[in-house]
C-alpha cells in the first residue's frame, strides 16, 4: 500500500479500508457557464509506513515510502479544479480527458467513474482527448501508470458535484424537497411522489452565473454499481469497424502524405541531394525539402512518397554512434559500473551480471503527426503523451507563441512509452513550414526500428550474500545507456532540466529510485543506477526499468533457494514484506499447481512484482525441448515456448476488471517477447531489425495456449497503477522457467540474442524495402 493510501487509511476512524475514502466531503467547484460545469479541487497528505518485522528485516525503500506514481498524483492535484465535466442540454456528459488514449482504455474507465457518481448511462458519456493546455502544468503526462490513480478521485468530485447541482434544481422545479428525490442511471431525477425530470432538462437550469465552492460526499465502495464491474469498452464497435479515427485519419484541407528519407546511421545528417530536380519531377510528387532529420517528400499519396524516398541519393555526414556495436557498448558500460561492496569472508554469496539488450517499443501505429503552419500560427494533430511539452517545444522552433500553436491529441494505436516523445509533431511542423504546407506525415515502419526511439541496452550486478539460510544483503548495481527523459514531467521546465549534462543523469537516478524497491526481506539492501553513453535515441520503455531490474532480482532468488535447498516459491513467500503480494503468490501458485511433475527439459517459473501501489504474481511454465521448439515455422522463429502462464493482480480497487485483464495480458505478451526473442542488434552505428517481421515480438506460435489471469478482490478502496504493471512479473517468471527448464540461468536477453539473425538486414541505404508493394506491406 502507498504512502497517500495509508495516510487516508490512518484517517479514515470511520470505517474499514475496504470503504476507502469513506464519506469523507471533499471540495469542487460549479463553474460559470450555460449548462452544468462542474470541477474537483481536493488535497492529499502523506504518512510513512510502519516497518514490517523479519528474521533480518530491511528498511523500506525510497519507492515503497513515496514512489513515482505518488510524485505523479501529487504534481497533478494542484490543477485538478481546472478539469472540468458538462452536462449537456440533449442529457449526455461531456469530458474532455487530459491524458492520451493509445489503447490502454482510460476513456472507458474514466466514463465509468463518471457513471457511478453521476448515476448516468455509460453511453450517454462522450469522453475525447484534451487539446494540449499549459495552465494544467504536471496535469496532463500519461505515463507512470498514473491515469487512474491520479483521476479517480477528481473526475469522482467532479461528477458528485453534477449529481448533487441537479438534484437542487430538479426541488426546485418539483417544488420538493431534495431530501425526497433520487438520481436513476437513466439519467432522470425521481421523486416519491412520481414525478421526473430528465437531466437535460436540468442542464441549464443546475448551471451557475459564477464559480463557487461547494462540498459533496462521494459513495462508498459498497455503494459501487459500476466501478468494479467488468465493462466493454465504449470505443470497442468503432474500432472492430475501422470507424475511430487516429491522426493518419483526420481530414486536414489541403494536408498531403509526406515521408522523410533518413540517414543509413543513427542520427546523421544531410550533407547535399544529388537529384533534387529529378525527384520534384516525379508522379505526384509536390515538394521535396531538406530538413535537419533528413530529406523530407511530399506527395498525392504515400506509395509516392516511398517511390521519391528510394529514388533520392543523398549524401550524408556521420551518426552521433558510428562504429557502436552490441560487444562495443556492452565493453563501455561494464566499464562503467558502480562497485559493489566487499565481500564478507564469513558469508557466501550470489554474484551474478545480466545483460539486456536495446529493445524497440515501436507501437503497432507508425510514428505520424498532421500539421498545417503558417506565418503566424500552427496546428498540429498527433497522439501524444506529453502535449504540453510538444506545444511549447514547436512553439520556440517555429518562434511563435505558445497561444498561436494548438495542439491537438487524437487516439493513438499503441505507446509503450514511446509517444511521450513528439519527434514526428515537431518534424512535421518543421516540415509544413518549410513547404508552407499542410502535411500528414508518416513515418515509414523501417525508420521506427532504426532512427525511432528504443530502450536502452544495460547491464546488472547483483551480489546476494548470505548465511545460515538467511539473506543478509542484496546489492544491485544497474548500468544503463543514458534514459532519455527529455519529456520531464509534463511542461518545458522540467523537459528541459532533464537535458542538461548533469541534471539527466539526476533525473534518471530520481526515477529509478522512485520506481525500484524489493518485495522481500533482504537485509542490508542498495538499488543503485549508473548510465552512459547518451548517443542513442533512448526512452521509457514500458515499465522503464523494472523489467530488467526484476529480472535480474528474481533470478538471484532462485540460484538463492537453489543453494539453500529450499523450493523457490516458498523461499519467496517467506521472504515476502507484505500480505498482499503473498496473496498473489499463493494465488498463482495454487491456480498453477506450482511443482507438479514436468518432463525434463520444460518447469516452471514464479516471480512476483509490486509497483504503483499494486502487486502481481506470475506462473509460467516453457518448453525447452529440442524436439519441440525446433519444428517451428519459419525457421528463424524456433526457440523455447511458453506453453502456460497465470497471473494473479492485486490493484487495490479495479475499477474495470474486464479493462484490467486485457492490461495483463498485453504486460504478459511484452516479458514474453523481451525475454526470449524480441531485442535490437546494433551493428556499425545502425540496428539491423528493420520491420516486424524481422523483430521477433511474441507471436502466436510463442503465445502460451493456457492463459489465466486472476483479478484478486478488492484490498484497498482506490486504485493502484495497471498499464505497465505485468510486463517486469512476465519476464522475471519466464526467465525463472528458463533457468529451471534448462538448468543454466539465463544473463543475457533476449535469450535468442547471440543466435543467428534469422532475417536478411534491409539495406541502411536508402532505408526502404527494394520493392514499393513490399515497402508497403512491411510499414503498413
Amino acid at each position: 500500500m502507498g504512502a497517500h493510501h495509508r495516510a487516508r487509511a490512518a484517517a479514515e476512524a470511520a470505517g474499514p479500508v475496504a470503504d476507502g475514502i469513506g464519506r469523507r466531503r471533499f471540495l469542487g467547484y460549479v463553474v460559470a457557464a450555460s449548462t452544468l460545469t462542474v470541477a474537483a479541487q481536493l488535497g492529499e497528505s502523506v504518512l510513512a509506513p510502519a516497518e514490517a518485522a523479519a528474521v533480518v528485516p530491511s528498511v523500506p525503500g525510497p519507492a515503497e515510502i513515496y514512489d513515482l506514481n505518488d510524485m505523479l498524483t501529487h504534481a497533478a492535484l494542484p490543477t485538478a479544479n481546472l478539469i472540468t465535466i458538462r452536462v449537456e442540454a440533449d442529457g449526455t456528459v461531456s469530458f474532455a480527458l487530459p491524458r492520451a488514449e493509445v489503447g490502454q482504455g482510460i476513456t472507458t474507465s474514466s466514463a465509468m467513474l463518471i457513471a457511478e457518481e453521476l448515476d448516468v448511462p455509460l453511453d450517454r458519456i462522450r469522453v475525447t482527448l484534451a487539446d494540449a493546455r499549459p495552465e494544467l502544468l504536471f496535469n496532463q503526462l500519461t505515463g507512470g501508470s498514473n491515469t487512474t490513480v491520479s483521476t479517480f478521485t477528481p473526475i469522482r468530485v467532479a461528477a458528485a458535484v453534477a449529481r448533487e447541482r441537479l438534484l437542487k434544481a430538479a426541488a426546485l422545479e418539483l417544488g420538493e424537497a431534495v431530501g425526497i428525490l433520487t438520481t436513476k442511471a437513466g439519467a432522470v431525477v425521481s421523486s416519491v411522489t412520481g414525478r421526473s425530470l430528465d437531466y437535460g432538462e436540468l442542464a441549464a437550469k443546475a448551471a451557475s452565473v459564477s464559480t463557487g465552492q461547494v462540498s459533496v460526499a462521494l459513495k462508498k465502495p459498497a455503494e459501487f454499481k459500476v466501478v468494479g464491474t467488468a465493462q466493454r469498452r465504449i470505443d470497442a464497435l468503432e474500432a472492430v469497424t475501422g470507424r475511430k479515427k487516429f491522426a493518419m485519419d483526420l481530414h486536414v484541407p489541403g494536408a498531403l502524405p509526406a515521408m522523410v528519407c533518413r540517414p543509413p546511421t543513427i542520427n546523421g545528417t544531410v550533407r547535399s541531394v544529388d537529384n533534387l530536380d529529378e525527384v520534384r519531377s516525379m508522379p505526384g510528387i509536390t515538394d521535396v525539402v531538406t530538413i535537419s532529420t533528413g530529406v523530407a517528400v511530399r506527395g498525392r499519396t504515400f506509395g509516392q512518397c516511398i517511390d521519391a524516398v528510394r529514388a533520392l541519393r543523398a549524401n550524408w555526414g556521420p551518426g552521433t554512434a558510428d562504429g557502436a556495436s552490441d560487444d562495443s557498448v556492452r565493453d563501455e558500460l561494464r566499464r562503467a559500473e558502480l562497485p559493489l561492496p566487499a565481500l564478507n569472508l564469513l558469508t557466501k554469496a550470489v554474484d551474478a551480471r545480466f545483460t539486456f539488450h536495446f529493445a524497440s517499443n515501436s507501437a503497432l501505429e507508425p510514428n505520424c503527426a498532421v500539421a498545417d503552419v503558417r506565418a503566424d500560427s500552427a496546428e498540429i494533430w498527433a497522439s501524444l503523451k506529453s502535449p504540453i511539452v510538444a506545444q511549447e517545444e514547436i512553439a520556440l522552433k517555429l518562434g511563435l507563441p505558445v497561444s498561436a500553436v494548438k495542439v491537438h491529441v487524437t487516439e493513438g494505436g499503441g505507446s509503450f512509452g514511446r509517444k511521450l516523445f513528439h519527434d514526428a509533431a515537431a518534424e512535421a511542423a518543421e516540415i509544413s513550414r518549410a513547404m508552407g504546407k499542410p502535411v500528414r506525415l508518416m513515418w515509414h515502419r523501417t525508420d521506427d526500428f532504426r532512427q525511432g526511439r528504443t530502450h536502452p541496452m544495460s547491464t546488472s550486478r547483483v551480489r546476494a550474500t548470505y548465511a545460515l539460510g538467511e539473506v543478509l544483503a542484496y546489492d544491485q548495481r544497474h548500468t544503463s545507456v543514458a534514459t532519455d527523459f527529455g519529456h520531464g514531467v509534463g511542461e518545458i521546465i522540467t523537459a528541459e532540466a532533464a537535458r542538461l549534462p548533469v541534471g539527466d543523469l539526476t533525473f534518471s537516478e530520481t526515477i529509478f529510485t522512485l520506481t525500484q524497491q524489493t518485495p522481500y526481506h533482504f537485509g542490508l539492501v542498495t538499488q543503485l543506477l549508473s548510465e552512459t553513453d547518451k548517443r542513442f535515441n533512448t526512452g521509457s520503455m514500458r515499465n522503464i526499468y523494472s523489467p530488467n531490474v526484476r529480472c535480474a532480482q528474481e533470478l538471484v532468488v532462485d540460484e538463492l533457494a537453489r543453494r539453500m535447498d529450499k523450493d523457490p516459491y516458498r523461499f519467496r513467500r517467506g521472504l515476502l514484506k507484505d500480505e498482499r503480494g503473498r496473496a498473489v503468490l499463493d494465488k498463482v501458485a495454487e491456480v498453477g499447481r506450482w511443482g507438479r511433475s514436468m518432463p525434463a527439459g520444460t518447469a516452471q517459473g514464479i516471480a512476483l512484482h509490486p509497483e504503483y501501489h499494486s502487486y502481481v504474481a506470475v506462473l509460467a511454465e516453457i518448453d525447452c525441448r529440442p524436439e519441440t521448439t525446433g519444428r517451428q515455422i519459419p525457421d528463424a522463429f524456433t526457440g523455447p515456448r511458453v506453453t502456460k502462464v497465470v497471473c494473479a493482480v492485486d490493484v487495490g480497487l479495479a475499477v474495470n476488471p474486464r479493462g484490467l485483464e486485457a492490461q495483463m495480458m498485453g504486460g504478459i505478451m511484452d516479458g514474453i517477447a523481451i525475454t526470449l526473442t524480441s531485442g535490437l542488434h546494433l551493428e556499425n552505428g545502425h540496428f539491423q531489425e528493420g520491420s516486424w517481421d524481422n523483430y521477433f515480438y511474441t507471436r502466436q506460435w510463442n503465445t502460451p495456449p493456457q492463459l489465466e489471469i486472476v483479478v484478486m478482490p478488492p484490498t484497498t478502496g482506490e486504485p493502484g497503477g495497471a498499464g505497465e504493471l505485468a510486463v517486469a512479473g512476465a519476464m522475471a517468471a519466464v526467465a525463472c522457467a528458463y533457468g529451471r527448464a534448462t538448468g543454466t540461468m539465463p544473463t543475457v536477453f533476449p535469450v535468442n540474442h547471440a543466435g543467428p539473425l534469422g532475417f536478411e538486414p534491409l539495406p541502411t541505404t536508402p532505408p526502404i524495402p527494394a520493392s514499393p508493394t513490399d515497402g508497403l506491406s512491411r510499414a503498413f
